[in-house]
């Protein structure tokens, strides 16, 4: 698979593009393609920054760009946190505000062209995004919502990474990887020391993150390593090949 250097993760945060990068790149494909990564400014433990998920939307986003003609959006920086309002430095906003966002983004795309809008969520709290993506389709608008639970299930299994998705829910063993491979300046020590485990968390919507974890952690940070976080992003990246595919009806990525 080949993609623009221009629009390689090494940039960053924030795309490079120009609008001629954009013009040229929609004359290749005959379905134009927008990519939006979705993060969230909340607590990660101690060792994990307040904006990994948005590192973590924005390393798998970037990757998609770099093998895949889709246009690269900077990202949604602040979203549904609220379940991590006990922790300082947590911000967020409404789920009425997300909607409304995504939705605003995904009309002016179309009216520019750009036809077909897939969200990188890497906040798992984001729950409206999906009622944005269902609601977008029964209107006939083209979107997706990336990664499902079985892309990273697979990324998972293809990265060796020991522990489950249910135990693995923040800031444990895949966000640790991930961000040592792709920002590992911004991993403190003490992520090696941190593990916590809290499988039944049926009250969570309720009670929120604090009824669970005294630290803000709930998995095995300790197992993580920048070879996995190399493999789970470069899963991800082939099995986006088959949303390319669906959105845009083309099996190439050329």
């Amino acid at each position: 698979m080949s993609g623009s250097g221009i629009r390689s993760a090494a940039y960053g945060l924030v795309p490079a593009d120009t609008t001629e990068d954009v013009r040229t790149r929609g004359a290749d494909v005959s379905t134009q393609v927008a990519v939006l990564p979705v993060g969230s400014f909340e607590q990660h433990g101690a060792y994990l920054p307040l904006a990994t998920d948005t590192l973590v939307a924005c390393a798998v986003a970037g990757e998609i760009a770099a093998a895949y003609p889709v246009h690269l959006l900077p990202p949604v920086t602040i979203s549904c946190s609220h379940e991590h309002a006990a922790w300082p430095g947590t911000v967020s906003i409404s789920s009425v505000t997300l909607h409304a966002v995504v939705r605003d983004i995904a009309a002016s795309l179309r009216r520019s062209g750009v036809d077909t809008l897939v969200v990188v969520n890497g906040h798992g709290g984001n729950y409206v995004l999906g009622n944005v993506v269902q609601e977008s389709s029964a209107r006939g608008e083209r979107m997706a919502l990336f990664p499902a639970a079985e892309d990273w299930e697979s990324a998972r299994e293809r990265a060796g990474v020991a522990t489950s998705l249910l135990t693995d829910m923040h800031a444990g063993e895949i966000e640790t990887s991930i961000l040592l491979h792709a920002h590992p300046e911004c991993v403190r020590s003490g992520y090696e020391t941190s593990d916590f485990v809290a499988d039944d968390r049926r009250h969570l919507l309720t009670l929120g993150m604090s009824g669970y974890t005294d630290s803000g952690v709930i998995g095995r940070p300790s197992l993580g390593s920048a070879e996995k976080g190399k493999a789970l992003l470069a899963s991800l990246v082939d099995s986006f090949g088959a949303y390319f595919s669906m959105l845009t009806g083309s099996t190439s990525t050329e």
